[in-house]
C-alpha cells in the first residue's frame, strides 16, 4: 500500500485567513487517507495539525527537545543522519546554536520522514510573500533538491491561494 504523506510547514506569522486554509486543507487530505507531518510549532504547523486532529487523521509530528511547545509527540530529532542534511542545506549553520541547530534539523524529518528515506509526496506551507525564508526556507530547499512538489500559500493573495491550490492538489487526490 502506498503511504500518502506530506509536509504541511510554515511561519509562525501566518495570517489567521491563511490558517484557515491550511486547517481545511489538513482536513481535507487526512480524509483522504494522507499524513501529515510538521514541526509542532505556532502559526502554519499549528493549524495544519489541528485540521488533521479534528478528522481524526494521522500525523506524524517532529520536535526539536521533548515537550517543545507543549506538544506530546515523542518523534525527537537525533544527533546524527538529521543534522548532517541540516548542516548540508543551511547557509550558516556554523553561526546557529544547539537548539537552532535541531530546530533546523527536525526540518529533514518533516520532508523525509523518521527514516529520512521516505519522501513527503509534496509540501504544503506559507511563508510570507513567498520568500521562503526561516526553517520553512532549510525545509524548502531540502524539498527542491528532492524534487518534492512545493506549493507555497504566501506566493498568493488569500482568493488567488484557493484557486492555486484547487490546481496544484488535484494532482494528488
Amino acid at each position: 500500500m502506498d503511504y500518502k504523506t506530506y509536509a504541511g510547514i510554515g511561519s509562525r506569522n501566518t495570517p489567521e485567513d491563511f490558517k484557515h486554509l491550511l486547517f481545511h486543507a489538513a482536513k481535507t487530505l487526512a480524509m483522504k487517507g494522507y499524513t501529515l507531518r510538521s514541526g509542532g510549532a505556532d502559526g502554519a504547523d499549528s493549524a495544519f495539525e489541528a485540521g488533521a486532529d479534528i478528522v481524526n487523521g494521522k500525523k506524524e509530528i517532529y520536535l526539536p527537545w521533548k515537550g517543545f511547545n507543549n506538544s506530546s509527540s515523542t518523534l525527537v530529532v537525533e544527533e546524527g543522519k538529521a543534522y548532517e542534511i541540516a548542516e548540508v542545506f543551511h547557509p550558516y549553520w556554523h553561526n546557529l546554536k544547539p537548539a537552532a541547530r535541531k530546530l533546523q534539523a527536525r526540518n529533514s524529518h518533516q520532508v523525509l520522514g523518521l527514516d529520512l528515506l521516505s519522501p513527503s509526496k509534496f509540501i504544503l506551507c506559507y511563508t510570507p510573500r513567498g520568500k521562503r525564508t526561516g526553517g520553512t526556507g532549510q525545509a524548502l530547499r531540502l524539498a527542491e533538491e528532492k524534487n518534492i512538489p512545493i506549493f507555497d500559500f504566501g506566493c498568493y493573495d488569500y482568493n488567488e491561494s484557493i484557486e492555486e491550490f484547487k490546481l496544484f492538489i488535484t494532482k494528488y487526490i
